[in-house]
């Protein structure tokens, strides 16, 4: 038996009044994850712990099957080893974001979705800049990168706010605030200067684009605590695909072998054809193919109710319709989003998400399609979410 794990990220939400009341996932078509709801397993799993932030960090770890209450120290640091950032015993980090602030309000969290290329080059000058036996800057992936302070501690006080949640609001009020806020609000501050001129945003600029006006430093980290393998927690080798360096990470920390698939991104570019088959041929060394797709939470992010519909609906057709071509007997899947992301909020909120669990060893419990309502309507709830890998594996529900 082979498993596959498809984390659609942030693909459930709330009801949309200007759609009948309708979720993206009810308004979307869905055929081949509503024809394996109508043979599979389906209820709904609380991934983010009471009292903790709503970020896809915990969540995916949930899913993953790691308890967020003793594994998460913050995200900077996972993103931070999947870039294989060095870090030592006093060393924080913190995401560091391009973001676009035009008249004062946050007008891009992702500075027009700039590419991985043209934020490498900022990101060096940047580092080039106010780097310094303190401070380095490390490239990522597109907008989002990694600030590494050494012997500064006390940063990790700061109350930092991500700016995907403040999209169109006076980002005045949301600098860093507190003890350790200062030496943040610097940094972010000189930068400015730096990208005002920077080659790439005058090339972004005369081209229609946003430019990268400033770093946003938030989601600071300390050390993050050793995590068993998953080979040695649940029996089963396991490979991961991901866009997005915090699954990278994850996957890193518990030792599932980490996909490089050309054409795999964060975005609706995606190429969901080659991450499957990617994954699905991962399976012939491993027992579990992990296969995360960022795109419905960018969607949601930017609120856009059409691109978070073709989001869930390529999931469907090139992912999921792939995953359906296997027999029962051969493959068990288990598919969810990781937190919902509301259109309305524009950010992450920690409620339960729907899960199907679809394989020879799961018997029908009513569903008619992968939606909130319908999963909800089974009764079934796991709290807390990281009990879900067990039952999927082990069938111990």
């Amino acid at each position: 038996m082979k498993f596959c794990v498809v984390i659609m990220d942030g693909a459930s939400g709330w009801p949309l009044p200007e759609r009948d009341n309708k979720t993206c996932l009810e308004l979307a078509n869905t055929p081949n994850l509503d024809n394996m709801a109508r043979s599979g397993y389906m209820g709904m799993a609380l991934t983010i712990p009471p009292g903790m932030e709503p970020g896809s960090a915990p969540a995916c770890m949930s899913v993953i099957g790691y308890d967020p209450v003793v594994y998460y120290r913050g995200r900077s640091g996972i993103e931070a080893r999947s870039a294989g950032v060095p870090l030592g015993p006093d060393d924080v980090t913190f995401r560091c974001n391009l973001v676009t602030v035009l008249d004062g309000r946050m007008a891009s969290y992702s500075a027009g979705h700039i590419t991985t290329e043209e934020a490498t080059g900022i990101i060096k000058t940047v580092n080039d800049k106010l780097g310094s036996e303190t401070v380095a800057f490390f490239p990522g992936v597109n907008y989002r990168h990694i600030c590494r302070i050494k012997g500064k501690e006390e940063t990790l006080k700061a109350v930092c706010t991500p700016p995907h949640d403040i999209t169109d609001q006076p980002v005045a009020r949301y600098l860093p605030q507190g003890e350790g806020s200062e030496f943040l609000c610097d940094l972010m501050k000189k930068s400015e200067p730096l990208l005002e001129n920077h080659p790439v945003n005058a090339a972004r600029r005369k081209a229609g684009k946003l430019p990268a006006t400033s770093i946003w430093l938030f989601w600071g980290s300390g050390r993050i605590p050793e995590m068993p393998s998953f080979e040695k927690t649940y029996g089963l080798k396991a490979s991961l695909t991901s866009g997005v360096d915090l699954l990278r990470g994850l996957g890193t920390m518990v030792g599932m072998q980490v996909l490089q698939i050309a054409g795999v991104t964060d975005n609706l570019d995606n190429d969901y054809t080659a991450q499957v088959e990617g994954a699905l041929k991962s399976l012939e060394k491993n027992d579990l193919a992990v296969i995360h797709i960022e795109a419905p939470d960018e969607m949601g992010h930017r609120g856009s109710i059409e691109d978070k519909m073709k989001a869930i609906e390529q999931i469907d057709e090139k992912v999921i319709g792939r995953l359906a071509g296997w027999k029962a007997d051969e493959l068990s899947v288990l598919v969810m989003p990781d937190h919902p992301t509301p259109i309305k909020i524009k950010t992450h909120y920690g409620e339960p998400v729907p899960f199907l669990i679809w394989g020879r060893k799961f018997k029908a419990n009513g569903s008619r399609r992968f939606t909130e309502s319908e999963a909800g309507g089974t009764g079934v709830m796991v709290e807390p979410g990281c009990r879900l890998m067990e039952l999927f594996i082990h069938n111990k529900n």
